[in-house]
């Protein structure tokens, strides 16, 4: 069975917030670019977990049948971008984070709230 584009970037989210990734976010960029469907932009503290994070991303695709088209910047996990098709993950060092603001720059994209965990 094939996962919705919602489910997957539902599911990356989730992977995300699993290895405590901070300020998790949808962007849905349906309308606004032909590129993707939906931005999921979340960081981490060091390099370890960014690394971390993209890690356990890239593993529950693959677990839920998901096709990791790309994965890039895992080397020096400043900015790690997974493409997942429809879905494509932007995991930041919070430093890279506050320099380049990708929610700001998509500031039209519609914000889909995520919960983190209270641990």
């Amino acid at each position: 069975m094939e996962l919705s584009i919602r489910k997957i970037v539902d599911l990356a989210a989730e992977a995300a917030i699993d290895k405590k990734a901070r300020d998790t976010v949808i962007l849905d960029i349906r309308g606004l670019s032909v590129i993707a469907d939906y931005f999921l932009i979340c960081s981490g503290n060091s390099e370890t977990q960014v690394e971390a994070i993209a890690k356990e991303i890239k593993n529950k695709m693959q677990e839920n049948g998901v096709h990791v088209k790309g994965m890039e910047g895992l080397q020096q996990s400043r900015w790690i971008l997974i493409d997942l098709g429809d879905v494509v993950c932007h995991i930041f060092h919070k430093e890279e984070r506050e320099f380049y603001r990708l929610e700001r720059l998509w500031g039209d994209a519609p914000h889909i709230e995520v919960k983190e965990s209270s641990e």
